[in-house]
This record gives structure tokens, sequence and C-alpha cells, in this order.
């Protein structure tokens, strides 16, 4: 009688022992999603204007950034947008050549054009054009440059060539008559 109650005492003492265990893994891996789920950032994604696209990520500290992406654009690649606790915007545009340019002289620039986020970071088209001009023409007169410098470098070798051949030319004959001399 005594080793049964000794035996369904030690039952009794294991399922309520299994019975906390489980509850308390269920628990741990709530908790532990719960926290997981915690630090992963907030992202969505929409349709912009001027062609682009707009991803807005929200962290864990409460820190929300909003890229504004241009497909077409030639003189921005993006604009991204960061947003602190307090409110405090910060705007950077990208260029094409990936120059970063901090503006605030600009509207709401997820929703401005491309053109007016290059014009507030001091990018015109006007000075990209006389750029593209100034570095055409240095690139012409590059070009003329080298084929001059070629024309005078086929010229002295031209020139050497003959003189090689002049000085072969003199020393055949003057070994032949050298030879000439020599036999009786």
């Amino acid at each position: 009688m005594r080793n049964r109650l000794l035996t369904v005492l030690a039952l009794a003492i294991l399922a309520v022992t299994a019975g906390c265990n489980t509850t308390d893994n269920t628990n741990a891996s709530a908790n532990a999603n719960a926290n997981a789920n915690a630090n992963v950032p907030a992202t969505t994604e929409r349709a912009g204007t001027d062609d682009s696209v707009i991803t807005t990520t929200t962290n864990a500290e409460g820190v929300k950034t909003e890229t504004r992406t241009f497909r077409n654009n030639p003189r921005v690649s993006k604009v991204v947008v960061t947003t602190d606790r307090s409110g405090r915007r910060t705007t950077r545009v990208y260029s094409e050549t990936g120059t970063e340019k901090v503006v605030d002289n600009v509207g709401d620039a997820l929703t401005e054009t491309g053109d007016a986020l290059a014009t507030a970071a001091g990018w015109t088209a006007d000075k990209t054009k006389e750029g593209a001009a100034v570095v055409a023409d240095k690139t012409k007169e590059g070009a003329t440059e080298v084929g001059d410098k070629a024309e005078d470098v086929k010229d002295q070798t031209v020139k050497g060539a003959k003189t090689v051949g002049r000085k072969t030319t003199e020393g055949a004959k003057k070994a032949g008559k050298a030879i000439k001399d020599a036999l009786p």
C-alpha cells in the first residue's frame, strides 16, 4: 500500500511539473515573438508622382524614413526625408552621380518634381548643359592635339627610316668597294 501511495504521489508531481513546463515554454515563445516583431521596422511602399516610388520605414525608436526613388530623372536619383520622434525633418537629395545635398528650401519633397528638387539642391539644367559643352570642347581639343602629335611622330619615323636606309646603302657600297679592292 505504501508503494502504491508513493507511486501515485510521484506521478502527480510529474504531471504538475510537465504542465507548468509547457505553460512556461508557451509564454517564453510568445514573448520571444513579440520582442522579435518589435525590432522589425514597419515598411510600406506606394507610387509617387513624376514616375517615382516612395518607401516608408519606421524603426523601433520611432524615426520615420521616407525614400522617394525616381525611375527616369536625369538630374535626381532619389530624395530621403527623415523625421525624428520630435517631428524634425531632414531632406537629402541625391543626384544621378551620387552627390548628396541637404535641402530645406523645397516644399514637400515627396510630391515636388525631380527638376524642382534638383534646382533646390543647386543642380541647374543650364549648368549641366554648359558643363557638358566644356567637356566636349576639351575632348575635341585633346583629340586634335593627340592627332597632331601622332602626325609629328609619323614624320619623325619616316625621316629616321630614310636616314637608316641611306646609311645602310652607303655602308653596303663601302663594304662592296673594300671587298673589290681586297681581291687580286
